[in-house]
């Protein structure tokens, strides 16, 4: 935000600048013009673009802001024939339009920045500050035509700047480049600038860009598609110095860029959209596992296939509504369409049905690319409303394909998302207050031997005590905690009052270990250090949960391995038999022990596909040395069909609750 220091800055930058201001209306010049004299000390004013070039030509002037539409020449033919003599002056276009091809051709003209009617007065200083700083980098670069000083004039903190020796080879970029690229210093330097090059640029372009700078030894400025690291695609408004030594001959060559992606975008286009309906409707319509697609197939023919589709959209909705002109792309495979609400209302059209048409379509086409066949499938997520409304629909989308639904309303969605925020802030505090007051406990759950029907140990179930002195299990905390810092703090307790209870009892005590314990160095460390002690060798087990977002398993496989050496340590697999299990990731844990999960247990009397599937866990168990442990054993007849199948050991309600022990 502007303070009043910085419009003081920008005055005292702009007092011996000369500004030529072009505009038809006279009403908009005036008020423009006054907002110009509040910074500069001398404005030439025109009526329309003739004029405005007459001056030009006569007059020694700093900055150019023009109109677009205006008699006798428009401001995309003045700034053209500025920029044949003169190609760093900086120009800004003040317009009320917002068509793509006309900021297009405006870019393509040799603009610097557009200042939107109505005027804003945050971005109408914001632009007059850039324009101030380029015109200030211009007067110095004239005064020195020294390496340093041309390094100094095409040096800007808000630009994209890179340095590249007379081969092309990169030798350095600024942090802009970086953040825009998504490469490191280090893994652009010494590289040639394709690096960054898109592969849907015509190579014309490369042709005539190296004929200007090389062969000519003049600048070339334009518009250039650039790809990220990850392959994203990305646009940039590019001057190309070659830095000349006395004699002559090109030394390096310095590029500026500024990123104007964002004017390029069709999101802008959207939300404009949106902004001239009074009720508007929008849908976004995301190609499902885009995610996987991106994975699968290379940069190049997943923007085909994404264009494809994007290209397709209309057609493939009903051909008797014909309700929408334009498809909006907007990147990773999703693409919106948007409407007057009213309109539908009047004409009575069930949108529902609709889009339920176009999803039915779109599954029924392929798309067809070479040796490409890709079948498409789509989720739609679409609202209404004044507000929120791109922010529900975007909400509605990750929910769709989260849930795995091909069609959501998504009125309210934020409503509904911040009340769960809310409840998740509630829960976090909680957490902390019962951190704070050692109310973070563990209770403990005996298990049984099955032949003996003797306790052999224990399981450290932590639970949470609350302010009425509830107990409160970890299905209501722990996966809110793992989102905040709080996590590391609960498991913490759970170590500390688990090996107490080891110091007063003779049992065994078995630990819910995460795989986000084990890549924690913290309690890593802790850990080892615990049962390394001759006290707690051989009594205790670390029950493993199965997990598919494992960021280092080499990590936690030397862990298993090391506490088993060290402490005797026995390695449980938590809930065998759903969720992420599969037996060649069972193999690399080398568990001692299969806690089968209570899922299966619960239904074993009635249900046979259960039954079944515990009889196929026991019989692999047996074979491979492993016990088993059965969760939810809630009656004797549970623990009688248990019995009979071979299971080793009975955990639940039928022998013993969780209880604090001490």
């Amino acid at each position: 935000m502007f303070q009043n220091s910085d419009l003081k800055n920008l005055i005292e930058n702009a007092k011996d600048l000369v500004v030529l201001y072009v505009e038809d209306a006279i009403e908009v010049r005036k008020r423009i013009s006054t907002l110009l004299k509040l910074i500069f000390a001398d404005i030439k004013i025109a009526c329309d673009g003739k004029e405005a070039l007459e001056i030009f030509n006569t007059n020694f002037i700093d900055l150019v802001i023009t109109d677009i539409s205006m008699p006798k020449m428009n401001g995309i033919t003045l700034i053209e024939k500025i920029r044949e003599n003169n190609y760093s002056v900086p120009i800004l276009i003040i317009s009320a339009h917002s068509d793509q091809q006309l900021m297009v051709n405006a870019i393509k003209a040799g603009i610097d920045g557009f200042i939107f009617k109505p005027i804003d007065n945050e971005n109408f200083l914001n632009s007059i500050k850039r324009a101030i700083e380029k015109s200030m980098l211009i007067r110095e670069n004239n005064k020195n035509l020294i390496v340093l000083k041309q390094y100094q004039a095409i040096t800007n903190k808000s630009s994209i700047i890179s340095k590249t020796d007379p081969n092309g080879i990169i030798t350095f970029v600024n942090n802009k480049f970086c953040e825009i690229s998504g490469y490191t210093k280090e893994e652009l330097i010494g590289q040639p600038h394709r690096i960054i090059r898109h592969p849907e640029n015509p190579k014309e372009l490369y042709k005539s860009l190296w004929k200007r700078i090389k062969e000519e030894k003049k600048a070339w400025r334009g518009i250039i598609r650039n790809i990220t690291k990850d392959g994203k695609s990305y646009f940039v408004k590019s001057t190309i110095q070659p830095l000349l030594d006395q004699n002559g001959e090109i030394l390096e060559y310095m590029a500026l860029r500024d990123d104007v992606t964002e004017i390029m975008s069709e999101k802008k286009q959207l939300m404009s959209s949106i902004e001239s309906y009074i009720l508007p409707l929008i849908a976004l319509i995301k190609i499902e596992n885009f995610d996987i697609l991106d994975k699968f197939y290379d940069t190049r023919s997943v923007e085909k296939i994404e264009s494809t589709f994007g290209n397709t959209i209309i057609e493939l909705f009903p051909q008797d509504s014909l309700l929408f002109e334009k498809i909006y792309t907007l990147g990773d495979g999703l693409f919106a369409v948007s409407i007057e609400y009213q309109n539908l209302i009047k004409k009575n059209i069930d949108i529902e049905q609709i889009f339920l048409t176009l999803i039915k379509n779109t599954k029924e086409t392929t798309i067809c690319l070479s040796s490409i066949e890709y079948d498409i499938s789509i989720a739609v997520s679409y609202c209404y409303g004044k507000n929120n409304i791109y922010e529900n629909a975007k909400h509605g989308i990750e929910k769709a394909i989260e849930e795995n639904k091909h069609l959501i309303f998504a009125n309210d969605l934020i409503s509904e998302a911040k009340k769960i925020a809310q409840k998740n802030i509630e829960t976090i505090h909680m957490v902390k207050k019962a951190l704070d007051t050692s109310n973070i406990v563990s209770h403990f759950q005996p298990i049984i031997d099955n032949k003996t029907k003797k306790i052999v140990k224990y399981e450290s179930l932590v639970r949470l005590i609350n302010d009425k002195g509830e107990i409160i299990a970890p299905f209501f905390f722990l996966d809110v905690s793992k989102k905040g810092t709080y996590y590391t703090k609960i498991t913490q307790r759970v170590i500390e009052s688990s090996f107490k209870v080891l110091d007063h009892i003779k049992n065994d005590v078995s630990i819910n270990l995460s795989v986000l314990d084990i890549e924690n160095e913290l309690i890593r460390n802790k850990l080892i250090e615990l049962v390394s002690k001759p006290i707690y060798k051989g009594r205790v087990t670390f029950e493993l949960l199965e997990d598919e977002n494992i960021k280092n398993f080499i990590t936690v496989k030397n862990f298993i391995t090391l506490v088993k050496d060290i402490g005797d340590v026995k390695i449980a697999i938590d809930d065998f038999g759903s969720g992420y299990s599969n037996f060649e990731r069972l193999l690399d844990y080398a568990p001692d022990i299969l806690k089968i999960d209570g899922s299966l247990i619960k239904n074993i009397e009635t249900d046979s596909f259960s039954r079944n599937l515990v009889e196929t866990i026991v019989s692999f168990a047996k074979k491979q040395n492993i016990k088993t442990i059965a969760e939810y054993v809630e009656n004797e007849k549970i623990y009688e069909i248990l019995t009979e199948m071979g299971v080793n050991y009975s955990q639940g309600f039928f022998f013993g609750k969780p209880e604090k022990i001490i």
